[in-house]
């Protein structure tokens, strides 16, 4: 048990978990910079206006919020933002509610994945300003 809790608690292994946690919305954030107009498009086929701006905020809340997280710089920042992100872009792009009968399970199965990423990105804030275990 010793082995595992040491190998488990390894200063190697958080770095990965968060950069784990954070490689969706990094890769995001780059595609987003090398393809910006794709960015704008998909702003748009979501309803969302004005796409120019909301997709270079979306750009840079992506990348900035997960640099903060990996870097451990205000890191609780970046993780509360990211958290807040992820439950307002799955409000918008998953609404499994409202999805045809033959796609509402796999909308349904991303709306809480994306919602086990905002838990996540939670407890990294929870853990960086305090919170302990009971």
């Amino acid at each position: 048990m010793d082995t595992l809790r040491s190998a488990a608690t390894a200063p190697w292994v958080q770095s990965l978990a968060l950069l784990c946690l954070c490689s969706a919305y990094l890769l995001s954030g780059i595609h987003k910079a090398r393809d910006f107009a794709g960015a704008v498009a998909e702003m748009r086929l979501l309803g969302l206006a004005p796409a120019v701006p909301i997709a270079g905020a979306t750009l840079a809340l992506q990348l900035v919020a997960s640099v903060l997280i990996v870097s451990g710089w205000y890191r609780w920042l970046g993780a509360l933002a990211l958290a807040g992100f992820t439950v307002l872009a799955a409000l918008v792009a998953d609404r499994f509610w409202s999805a045809p009968p033959t796609e509402r399970q796999r909308v349904a199965n991303t709306f809480f994945e994306h919602g086990g990423l905002a838990g996540g990105f939670l407890l990294v804030a929870w853990h960086d300003l305090g919170g302990a275990c009971a």
